[in-house]
This record gives C-alpha cells, structure tokens and sequence, in this order.
C-alpha cells in the first residue's frame, strides 16, 4: 500500500473545499487580491493539492521561526523548507492587509483566482539569518540566496487558504497527477514498494540504470518525478527534458516505472532539500526515495568551494529517518565498463578496470559544438530531443546589457554592435535602446519602484527574443545591482538555449558624461527638475562582475565594439 502522508492524513484542499467552491468563487470577486508570483504559484499548488502535507497554507510567523531554527514546524512536526507568502509596504497599504483579511490569491499566467487566504499574521523577517540557516550562507551565488536579496519583498503574510481550483495546465496534461491521483494510480496497479527518483536534468543510461537497479534490489517500482516549476537558472527547459523523459521511460522493462510531473520551486538548499524532498515524495505515496551525491547542490560558492559536502543530504535524511517514515536509497554513482558494455556503481568496479564517464560540462560542450555523444553514455532517442532544442553555439540567441551613465556612450555603442552584428549574419539584432523602454533617453523622475518595473519589462523582452535566436542588446542605465542581476537571472533561467547573458559596463566617468551633454539632462537633474537620476541624486552602483568594462574617453567605439565582437567570438557564439 502507499505511504502514510506526512502528519498522518493527506490535505488535499481542492477535495475538502470542493463542496463550497462556488461560494468561494462568488466571494472572490468582492475581495482584493494578490496576484501570485511563479514560485508562489508553485508552492500554492502543491499546498492546495496535499503534496506540502502538513500544512495548509502558508506559514505564520511561529511556524516559520520554528523551520528556519529547528526544521520544526511549532507543533513540532518536521518540516524543513519555509513556505512563505511575501508582500510589500505598499500591498498591505493598497490592499487593506490586516489580521482576519481575505484576500483572493490569482494565477498570473490568466488571472483566475485559485484560493483564499484569511490572514493570520503579517511579519517581518531577517534575510540574512534566513539565508544562513536553510541556505548554510548569505551568499548570492546560492540562486536562492539571490533569490532572497532581489526577489522577495520585506513583509510575510501567514494564513491558511480555501481552495477555489487548481492551477491550470496545458502542457503533459496527462503526466500531472495531484497526491491522491498518483496514489490511486499506485493502488490500481497493487504497487505497494515504489522507489522514487527526483531529477531536474535529462536523464541517460546511467540514470535508467540507476534506477532500474534500486528497484530490483527492493522488489519495487520506479517512479520518475522530475521537477517542472522552478530549477536552478541555467537548467535545460522542463520542455526538453519531458521530451526525454518520455524517450527514456521506453527503456525500462515492462511495467516497472511511470512518469509523473512535480511542479515544485526548487531553492536548491541541499540538505535540508532533500528532507524536504522526500516529504513531497512521501505524500504522493512513495516508499522510497532516492537521494543522490550532492542532492539538490546548487554549485560552487563565491569562494568556488561546493556549498554542501557530498554526502550532507544523505546524512540529515538519515538524521531523520524514523519521521520520515520513507526509505532513503543512497544514489550509487554509477560508471559505464567498455570491457563488458554495461553500467556498474564505482565502488564495485574491480581496480585496475577501465571506466567512461561523461561528465555534465563535458555533455553541454558536445551539445553545443554538435560534437558526437556515445551510444554507451545516452539513448539514440534522448540525444536527438536535446539536440532539437540546444542547436549549436552560432545558432543560439544572446543578451549583451549596456549599462553606464547616461551620456556613457552605451547607445553609440550598441548602434555600432548592431551594424556589426548584422554584418556577421545568421541572426536578427534587436536594439533596446532608452528610448523604446523609456528609460533614459527621455528622463524623467522614477521612484526605485519604478525603474526596477523598467528592468523587469526590460528582462522579459530581452528573455524572449534571446529564447528565439536573436541577439538582443540593451542600453538601460541600470544604476541599481539588484536589479541588473534580476534581468541576468531572468534570461538564464527564462531564455532556453539563448540564455547567454554578458554584462558591459560603459565606465565612462561622470565629468565627460555632464560635460558633453548637449540636451542639458544633467542641468535638469543637478537642479531638481528631474529626480532619482542616476550619478547625480542617487548613485550609480558600480557592477561588481562585469563581463567587459569599456570607457569611451580612453578607447574609440571601433575598438570598444570589436572587443565586444571578440568576447562573442570567445564564446562562440559568432
């Protein structure tokens, strides 16, 4: 039989509330309402559907003390992921948030609403402390971390909700199960041992291996659960990889595995993850779960150290074990043998044997240059679907960000870049110059608010015309870091395989800029008539990682453009 949920009863709100779902509808539409963000659209779904069983909402300000210092919700059930509804000063203000509110909760994808919330509390939090206690560090290179500084607004608002509907999806419609569906599923089939296998990468020989042994080994079944919400920006798009999955599920035998799709908002926190992984995976009725070496990781830190040891995340999941109540598989990494053409764990293979490997870095390099990959590492299948989707360099789309004072020469540049590229060939160039996103060749008062707003319309152009193959280049002044590293992390995560991002910094000093200014913008911000302008009444944050820096009083704009050129050319891209 399937797993106990975790709590002990499955809270699937969209079956407790389906009774009075209409009334809840009609009450909708007299409320005010947030409209969710992608990954609070992800965490309410998995909260209406029970997959976040216990809870039934999201946190209050106990229970998320209580996750973030103790992994403990404040009754004291283990849960070790804080799942919280953030908001600004301005929301509570517009929207009336108090103690007791019901406020509508939208899908911003079409605007319907999902659920109610009646507000517990609204809190403020501590970034750093909440950083280092799930993350393990106040590091921006954790995308969570990043996530964190730049994404997530300074209130929390707890509560549970009513479920009004489960988001809507339109794509793999038939691999989307909720808790109890994939339950049901489990008992129709009389699959009683079901070992459970989260990725959020393609998967190859190694991995079908993998997986195919565990469930031998338990006289089990295989359940394929990858991650379709949020992953770590970079990661191949959950369309790809559904493709592949599906590709790789005609390889196992008979009847052992099934695919299903978890649209969860991965934060990459290792250990505590992976806790938290096999919560998620016990509700939907898992016995087992597999956790793998570095499970959740999200890379190098700023130091270029990993941020958790290897087998951290299996060490807590067996901390906790006799709570969990789901059998963790320790991942065997496995290794292909030439000598007799199959796939055994490096710990078993005999010294002095030889190996193959194809690392992750190693499988990108190939894709991207159209170098050959082995029959022995990948299936004929799996290898033709990434390929459709990861053409090569030369083909792939690009985002070059200008960034500099206004009058830096950023926008000679790009008009020059432009003429250059097109010269090249083989792709459109798209310009996003000041003017098109009325940002600073036009200037005009603009609150913090407001020019974060810019860079926020400003990401999402550039992600989509990068995500078809065009080279995009942008001339904001982007005088903020924050927000510089939001439209960064929006085109790699949002832009497929034009997720190429490089960041140019017009270094041009603010004497030449004010003093070769014929329009007299300057004028107007040194004497009040034009506000929050950048280098004169706020300052201009010096990016802290720019892929270039160029400065237009020490090199013309022929040499500044052919050194853009030749970084292009270093990542071959052209």
């Amino acid at each position: 039989m399937a797993n106990t949920p975790h709590g002990t009863s499955l809270k699937d709100l969209l079956a407790r509330d389906e009774p009075i779902a209409v009334q809840l509808m009609q009450e909708a539409a007299t409320l005010n309402d947030i409209v969710l963000t992608e990954r609070q659209l992800c965490d309410l779904e998995l909260i209406l559907n029970g997959g976040f069983s216990p809870l039934e909402g999201f946190m209050n300000e106990s229970d998320y003390n209580g996750v973030v210092d103790t992994l403990r919700l404040s009754d004291g059930t283990l849960f070790p992921m804080p799942i919280t509804l953030d908001v600004s000063s301005d929301d509570i203000a517009r929207l009336g948030i108090t103690s007791g509110a019901r406020l509508v909760l939208r899908d911003p994808r079409d605007d319907e609403a999902l659920a109610i919330i009646t507000v517990q509390d609204i809190y403020t939090y501590d970034r750093v402390r909440e950083a280092i206690q799930v993350f393990g560090a106040d590091d921006p290179a954790h995308p969570a971390v990043s996530y964190l500084r730049n994404r997530v607004k300074e209130y929390y608002v707890g509560g549970k909700v009513q479920a009004i509907q489960a988001p809507s999806h339109f794509d793999y419609v038939a691999l989307r199960y909720t808790p109890a569906e994939l339950r049901a599923h489990f008992r129709k089939l009389s699959w009683n041992r079901v070992v459970a296998f989260q990725t959020r990468n393609p998967m190859h020989r190694a991995h079908r291996e993998l997986t195919v042994r565990a469930a031998r080994q338990r006289q089990a079944n295989v359940l394929i659960h990858p991650v379709v919400g949020l992953t770590k920006p970079g990661d191949v798009d959950h369309y790809t990889r559904v493709r592949v999955y599906e590709a790789i599920m005609a390889k196992y035998p008979n009847g052992m595995g099934h695919l299903a799709l978890l649209p969860l908002a991965m934060r990459m926190a290792g250990p505590r993850e992976a806790v938290w992984h096999a919560i998620i995976r016990k509700n939907f009725g898992a016995t087992h779960f597999i956790v793998g070496r570095d499970h959740a990781g999200p890379g190098k830190n700023s130091q270029g150290k990993d941020f958790y040891g290897p087998y951290d995340a299996q060490e807590l999941v067996e901390k906790y074990k006799d709570e969990l109540q789901i059998e963790m598989v320790p991942f065997q990494q496995m290794t292909y043998l030439p000598s007799t053409d199959e796939y055994q764990p490096v710990d078993e293979v005999p010294a002095g044997v030889q190996t193959l490997d194809i690392s992750g870095t190693e499988l990108r390099r190939r894709l991207k240059t159209g170098a050959p990959i082995p029959d022995w590492f990948s299936y004929e299948a799996v290898v033709k679907r990434l390929r459709e989707s990861y053409p090569p360099r030369n083909k792939q789309g690009f985002v070059l960000f200008l960034t500099g004072l206004h009058n830096s020469g950023k926008d000679i540049i790009a008009k020059a870049l432009q003429v250059s590229l097109n010269e090249q060939g083989g792709r459109s160039v798209s310009l996003l110059l000041g003017d098109a996103v009325k940002d600073d060749l036009n200037p005009k008062s603009l609150t913090p608010e407001e020019r974060h707003e810019n860079m926020q319309r400003i990401a999402f152009v550039a992600s989509e015309l990068a995500r078809a193959g065009a080279a995009v280049i942008a001339t904001p002044v982007a005088p903020e870091e924050h927000s510089r590293a939001f439209v960064k992390d929006t085109v790699v995560s949002s832009a497929g395989a034009g997720g190429n991002f490089f960041l140019v910094h017009v270094a041009t000093p603010l004497e030449h800029c004010e003093s070769t200014d014929r329009r007299g913008v300057y004028t107007q911000a040194r004497n009040g008539t034009i506000k929050g302008f950048g280098g004169i009444d706020i300052k201009y944050e010096t990016p802290k990682k720019a892929d270039l820096t160029v400065d237009v009083t020490i090199q013309n704009i022929p040499s500044i453009v052919h050194s853009i050129i030749l970084l292009l050319e270093t990542n071959s891209l052209i």
